[in-house]
């Protein structure tokens, strides 16, 4: 994916399953294997990766996993800045392809980054979740820190998820207000 390119969500359709294809469960971040073959509901497809139903679960796929699905992977690439340094707006462009699984907004975009903070080739983030108890959780950190380790001149990523302050709705932006009518 080149920077700056916008992941557009999908209508409800029906796929079949092209192979066998590790999922994770919504909101519980349980591993679950698909099987080939079977027909499953896709719901999301934004920032890379996949909300399905299957058996009246919703489940995310990995953006590596796109051929189960009969989609191109979309990979994260940038030209490395001239300067040598990490760029502050691929970080921040990176995070933007990080969406929650239920809700079609990116995590910046609901307000999940507090802070981030580059310290020569280290990526410091600070984030929450929507819920403290959501399963997905891990799930979400680790996509923070593979993706960001995309980003030209990044050789470590430290996130740290926080739950003070507590989120709230007041932290989306407006857009993301809108998107989902709460504005």
């Amino acid at each position: 994916m080149a920077a700056g390119r916008a992941f557009q969500s999908v209508e409800r359709r029906l796929l079949p399953i092209q192979r066998e294809v590790e999922a994770r469960i919504v909101p519980t971040g349980d591993k679950v294997i698909v099987p080939a073959g079977v027909f499953v509901t896709l719901t999301q497809a934004l920032g890379g990766t996949y909300t399905i139903v299957y058996k009246g679960n919703m489940a995310r796929i990995e953006s590596e996993n796109a051929d189960a699905l009969g989609f191109e992977p979309e990979i994260l690439h940038y030209e490395p800045p001239t300067d040598g340094k990490v760029s502050e707006e691929q970080v921040w462009d990176t995070l933007r392809t990080v969406h929650d699984p239920e809700i079609p907004v990116s995590i910046v975009d609901l307000g999940l980054i507090y802070d981030v903070r580059i310290e020569s080739t280290t990526v410091n983030v600070t984030m929450t979740l929507t819920a403290p108890g959501c399963g997905m959780g891990p799930v979400l950190v680790q996509d923070v820190g593979d993706r960001l380790k995309r980003v030209p001149f990044v050789d470590k990523v430290s996130v740290s998820l926080v739950f003070d302050p507590p989120w709230s709705r007041d932290l989306m932006s407006e857009e993301a207000q809108l998107e989902l009518g709460l504005f």
